[in-house]
C-alpha cells in the first residue's frame, strides 16, 4: 500500500515547479546545464564515497561475467568506465542529456576505451534496442529521475537477456540515530547551498533531495522490480543507508 502514493509523488517531483515542460524535458535540461560541474560535485558533495559505491555495484556486475552491458542514465560515463574492468566485449551507455554524454565521450577517449564503450542519446523509457540485447543492465542514480518509473524498469527487463542481471544504485535514507539526523540536515541545508554555489543552477541541488525523498526505496522498490517481472530482488544499504545497491534477475524462461 505504501508504494503507490510514493510513485505518484515521485512522478510530480520536478526540477522547476513553475515550468510547463515535462519532467523528462526538465531533467534533460538540468543535467545539460550542470554537465561541466557534475563530476566535481559528485565527488565533492559525497566526500569521495561515491567511488566506493560504484566499486560495489561493479563487483555485482562482475559476478555474471557479462559480454554485453547496458548503462542506463549513464551521465558522464563513470559507471560504464568502471565496468570495463569486468572484461565485457561491449558496453553501451544511454542518456537524455547530450552535454553529459559529450563529457563522457572525452573521458572514455582519454582512457583508451572508445572501442569498448559507446554512448548514445536515448530515452531510458523507450530504449532503442531489441529484446534480450544485454547480459547486464545497470544504472547509477538515474531511476528516480524517470518520469514513469515502472515504464523504465519494464524497458530494462525487456532488453535484458534471460538469466541476466539488473544492478541499480540509488540514494536512500539512513534510519539510525544520529546518522539519520545528520544526513537530513546535510541534504536539506548544506548540499543545496554548495551545489547551487558551484553549479550556478538554482534547481538541481534542491531537486536532488526532493527526488530522493519521493523515491520508493528499500523493500518498496524491490516490490516494484518484482512487479515488472524481475526475481530475486534485493536491497543492500551502503554507508549507513545513504545509498542502496539493488540487484535483481530476469529469470530464464
Amino acid at each position: 500500500m505504501q508504494a503507490e502514493p510514493q510513485t505518484k509523488q515521485a512522478n510530480i517531483v520536478v526540477p522547476d515547479t513553475g515550468s510547463n515542460l515535462s519532467k523528462k524535458a526538465q531533467v534533460a535540461g538540468m543535467f545539460n546545464d550542470i554537465a561541466r560541474k557534475y563530476d566535481f560535485l559528485n565527488h565533492f558533495l559525497s566526500l569521495g564515497i561515491d567511488k566506493s559505491w560504484r566499486k560495489k555495484a561493479i563487483a555485482e556486475v562482475a559476478k555474471v561475467k557479462p559480454a554485453r552491458i547496458l548503462d542506463v542514465a549513464t551521465g558522464t560515463g563513470d559507471l560504464a568506465i568502471a565496468a570495463a574492468k569486468t572484461g565485457p566485449k561491449e558496453i553501451t551507455g544511454v542518456d537524455i542529456a547530450d552535454q553529459m554524454l559529450e563529457i563522457g565521450r572525452k573521458k572514455i577517449a582519454e582512457q583508451g576505451l572508445s572501442g569498448l564503450i559507446g554512448l548514445q542519446t536515448a530515452d531510458c523509457e523507450a530504449l532503442p534496442f531489441g529484446r534480450e540485447a544485454f547480459d547486464v543492465v545497470m544504472c547509477a542514480y538515474g531511476v528516480r529521475n524517470f518520469e514513469n518509473l515502472e515504464t523504465g524498469l519494464q524497458e530494462m527487463y525487456r532488453v535484458l537477456s534471460d538469466g541476466g542481471k539488473l544492478v541499480i544504485l540509488e540514494f536512500s535514507h539512513p534510519q539510525k540515530f544520529p546518522i539519520r539526523q545528520l544526513y537530513q540536515f546535510y541534504f536539506k541545508y548544506i548540499l543545496p547551498t554548495l551545489g547551487k554555489l558551484v553549479s550556478k543552477n538554482d534547481n538541481a541541488y534542491t531537486y536532488l533531495p526532493a527526488s530522493v525523498k519521493a523515491f520508493p526505496e528499500g523493500h518498496v522498490f524491490c516490490e516494484k522490480l518484482m512487479k515488472c517481472g524481475f526475481t530475486n530482488a534485493k536491497a543492500r544499504p551502503l554507508t549507513f543507508g545513504i545509498t542502496t545497491l539493488y540487484t535483481a534477475v530476469k529469470q530464464k524462461s
